[in-house]
């Protein structure tokens, strides 16, 4: 069972660099998909949840890519958690414009630039 211990509570400044939010039930539908496969692709790593201040839990709406999720999320995930990295900072990270992209790692992923994202988060464990 999915339960709000995997849901990191985020932080004003990351909310607001985050921008556009969707609730869970929101991600089903724009997936068409049950609500329970949302929770187990939060719990797979393959999307990322947080606690918003208001209490609701959401998703980036820019992990979305009309009916789809971003190619190349779930891996870079995987890879930022095997870093270190908490959901938090994860999600931190992934909305913080890069200069050597250029953008955030977010937007890059969007533009089929998974392998640059991929390098800058394994340089980040070293």
């Amino acid at each position: 069972m999915w339960e709000a211990a995997h849901v990191a509570q985020i932080d004003p400044p990351t909310d607001a660099i985050v921008g556009d939010w969707l609730s869970l039930p929101d991600v089903a539908g724009r997936l068409g998909l049950p609500l329970n496969r949302v929770k187990q692709l939060l719990r797979d790593h393959k999307l990322l949840a947080v606690q918003r201040p208001s209490g609701e839990f959401a998703v980036p709406a820019g992990f979305l890519d009309g009916a789809q999720i971003i190619h190349g999320l779930g891996g870079t995930l995987t890879l930022l958690f095997d870093c270190g990295f908490s959901e938090g900072e994860a999600l931190s990270w992934l909305f913080t414009a890069d200069d050597s992209l250029p953008g955030t790692p977010v937007q890059a992923l969007t533009q089929h630039r998974r392998t640059e994202v991929n390098r800058r988060a394994q340089a980040l464990a070293f």
